[in-house]
């Protein structure tokens, strides 16, 4: 099949725990104004996988009170439970059991263990040990982290399913300041690396994606924007625009500019 912009590759498809999506980019569920703006969003961001943070959304807890899976269903959405505000790796592990009992039995999670309050920095040693135990445990575990290559190395090694590392502090919108370090990890891994963290605009997506990674998990970029389902629509866009300008191949940086034609066999 050749692909066109109006109809990309049928065969490039990220596998997450042996399933396949066609979008790339994940989204978060918290900070809209309400549910029908995270709905809209997510519906403009094209998101398959949508995250939820457990001891913040109501998935079902409260059976008094709107639930998100009334906007967002399971039907259409894989949800993506995920232990935001945890500080331990006990707390990060009851909180997916929990999740695991409200979605009757499901298994795909996002793990992410906090370190410090005013950053954001995931906590590497309980990050490690929240995700052997849940990796035993059954389930399929894909893991927020540091940039560091040979902690993500680690992480693979136990079994989580996808690293998640980190392209600047949470919610900082500073964009991608390490993709020396990206990209160490994206070459070294043998399971799809997402950056989760620090996209503050389109380019910043782009830029993600044209490093070589293999989808993009955003939240307050969207969400805080002035225009929430407009930047969803932007960063859908700027997804699939990196994506495709990696398989494409980019031309090498010069020094020097060259001709575009060649110069031989011009007329006159």
């Amino acid at each position: 099949m050749t692909s066109t912009p109006d109809s990309p590759s049928t065969d490039d498809t990220l596998v997450i725990a042996g399933r396949a999506y066609r979008s790339r980019l994940l989204t978060g569920t918290g900070k809209f104004k309400d549910l029908d703006e995270t709905r809209a969003a997510t519906e403009a961001a094209g998101a398959e996988i949508v995250t939820v943070a457990i001891r913040r959304t109501n998935i079902g807890q409260d059976p008094s009170q709107p639930s998100l899976l009334d906007v967002l269903p399971p039907s259409r959405y894989t949800m993506l439970p995920n232990t935001a505000g945890c500080y331990t790796a006990d707390d990060a592990v009851r909180t997916l059991r929990l999740a695991r009992e409200l979605l009757d039995g499901h298994k795909l999670v996002k793990l992410e263990v906090l370190g410090d309050e005013r950053t954001l920095f995931p906590d590497v040693v309980q990050t490690l040990e929240a995700a052997e135990r849940l990796v035993a445990d059954g389930f399929d575990v894909m893991v927020y982290t540091s940039d560091d290559p040979i902690l993500a190395r680690r992480l693979e090694a136990i079994g989580c399913v996808a690293i998640m590392p980190l392209a600047a502090p949470i919610g900082s919108g500073l964009g991608i300041q390490n993709r020396w370090n990206l990209l160490e990890i994206i070459d070294n891994a043998k399971v799809p690396v997402l950056v989760d963290a620090g996209v503050g605009t389109a380019s910043d997506a782009a830029i993600a994606m044209e490093l070589g990674c293999d989808g993009v998990l955003m939240n307050t970029a969207i969400a805080g924007a002035r225009e929430p389902v407009l930047m969803a629509h932007a960063m859908k866009l700027a997804v699939e625009a990196g994506r495709a300008a990696f398989r494409a191949g980019r031309i090498p940086r010069k020094r020097y500019a060259s001709a575009s034609s060649p110069i031989d066999g011009l007329v006159g």
